[in-house]
């Protein structure tokens, strides 16, 4: 399979910067279309009754989860790699699929650390197992030990 427009889901964390580099490398390797996703969530804790999340705390995670994709862009340009940056707000399985459907990937990319007990629970609960369940293209899991 030729994969010619690569998503990587960028969250900033260690196994994330880890899979940001293997993706622009592989992308480069492909002459591929990089489009690289920040999802700002709010855990479900954060929302009123009414189903409402206060409009600072949105705008604050916004903020900052811009921050982290502008820092996934800056980290690729010093390795001399290019791709384009999205900002999506919403529940990370969901954005992820979306944005692959949208942008038409062939491939979604994303880094897992083995051995933490947070990245056990997130590869085996429901991100993880969404993924593999309604992802629309192929994924590729970048290990970070």
């Amino acid at each position: 399979m030729q994969y010619r427009k690569i998503l990587l889901a960028y969250n900033g964390s260690q196994e994330g910067k880890r899979a940001l580099i293997e993706c622009a490398e592989l992308a480069n390797f492909l002459h591929a279309e990089t489009h690289l996703l920040a999802v700002a969530s709010m855990p479900p804790s954060l929302f009123l009754t009414e189903g409402f999340v206060p409009e600072e705390l949105l705008d604050e995670e916004k903020k900052r989860t811009q921050q982290i994709l502008d820092e996934g862009i800056s980290a690729l340009k010093e390795k001399g790699f290019t791709a384009t940056g999205h900002l999506a707000v919403g529940e990370p399985v969901e954005e992820i699929c979306r944005a692959a459907k949208e942008f038409g990937v062939d491939l979604i990319v994303l880094g897992h650390h083995q051995s933490t007990s947070f990245a056990a629970r997130w590869w085996k609960g429901s991100v993880g197992a969404a993924l593999l369940d309604y992802a629309p293209c192929s994924l590729l899991i970048a290990l970070s030990k």
